[in-house]
């Protein structure tokens, strides 16, 4: 993984169900085994009661005062219009003002959103942010988007999807010629009415990989590496995706106790079965990053433990390093030439 050269990472310390301790233990880790720069924004008084072991802070690591926290439940406007000095809009104002190459959070999904698009603003071209995940298959990964910022969609923005998508998995995933994939009703171009037929042939023209139109079970096949469909169907395919890991994890461990055979062959293929927990875990990627804003951000997991803090904070260097920004505001306007003019 590489990391970031005198450039750091704006986290929001009090994002997320186990904040501030997770994410302020997921900095340490990053700091301290990855090398990463971190700054931890929020209130820095309770920030360094979580870190009161240290006399001094650890090299790396720095604390940026913001006096309000954008609580779960709350509206996503209220960063806007209320909580103007809250740790997550100021992780969007580091990035802004090139104090920080990226930003992570695992707060309020709804919020960050309305953060990073009105204060990082959008990459010139890009009509809409889409906010992308990352899912497991046979040999490595799919990425899906959108999965929620946008439920409903235009054909010019599943496109500008499919080119961001495709970017990200070639440089951060590091996917060489990513195939991208039209999620429909049927592998058939002629599938999903006018719409889908309007989509298909917008996407064949984009500059992509396109391999044509995908089905729900192409997602965890070797067969597609992004996926690209609306923000409500994106969100369904990632709740799925997520509740299908749980109850098999949970349906092995029940089998096993139902008899000593089997929890003796589940001992024995140990390693595999951690391998595929492992596999299978949202925490592995640490979150995901919301692609056509003019800023590396990256949206953890709610629930996310120090592990996939740690680990969002690495592919967010990943993200910044890489350009991908700049790689996206290239094509853009290509694309939106296509788009315009049919051609």
């Amino acid at each position: 993984m590489t990391v970031l050269n005198g450039s750091s990472i704006a986290l929001d310390a009090f994002g997320g169900d186990h904040a501030p301790a997770a994410t302020v233990e997921g900095a340490l880790e990053a700091v301290r085994k990855d090398g990463l720069e971190v700054l931890l924004v929020g209130p820095s008084r309770t920030i360094r009661r979580h870190l009161g072991r240290f006399r001094s802070l650890p090299s790396g690591l720095e604390i940026v005062e913001a006096p309000e926290i954008v609580e779960m439940d709350e509206s996503p406007l209220v960063v806007l219009r209320k909580k103007k000095r809250s740790s997550l809009a100021i992780c969007a104002e580091l990035v802004r003002d090139g104090q920080a190459a990226a930003m992570v959070t695992a707060g309020n999904t709804g919020a960050a959103w309305v953060a990073a698009k009105s204060i990082l603003g959008m990459i010139p071209g890009v009509r809409r942010p889409a906010l992308a995940a990352i899912l497991p298959k046979v040999g490595g990964s799919t990425l899906v988007l959108d999965v929620g910022a946008n439920v409903e969609c235009r054909p010019e923005h599943l496109v500008q999807f499919a080119v961001m998508g495709s970017l990200y998995a070639e440089h951060v995933l590091s996917v060489e010629h990513p195939r991208v994939g039209l999620m429909s009703v049927g592998e058939e171009d002629e599938k999903g009415g006018r719409k889908g037929r309007e989509r298909y042939r917008i996407l064949s023209k984009a500059g992509v990989r396109f391999i044509g139109n995908v089905e729900g079970s192409d997602v965890f096949s070797p067969r597609v590496d992004v996926v690209v469909c609306d923000g409500f169907t994106g969100n369904v395919i990632l709740k799925v995706a997520e509740g299908l890991g749980e109850m098999i994890m949970g349906a092995l461990l029940h089998e096993a106790r139902q008899s000593n055979l089997y929890g003796a062959g589940l001992l024995m293929a140990k390693g595999a079965f951690q391998n595929l927990k492992r596999r299978m875990d949202y925490s592995e990627y640490g979150g995901a990053p919301l692609l056509g804003v003019n800023g590396a951000c990256l949206i953890s997991h709610g629930r996310s433990t120090a592990r996939a803090i740690r680990n969002a904070l690495r592919f967010a260097a990943r993200f910044a390093v890489e350009g991908v920004v700049g790689r996206i505001g290239e094509m853009a306007p290509e694309v939106l030439e296509i788009n315009e003019t049919g051609a």
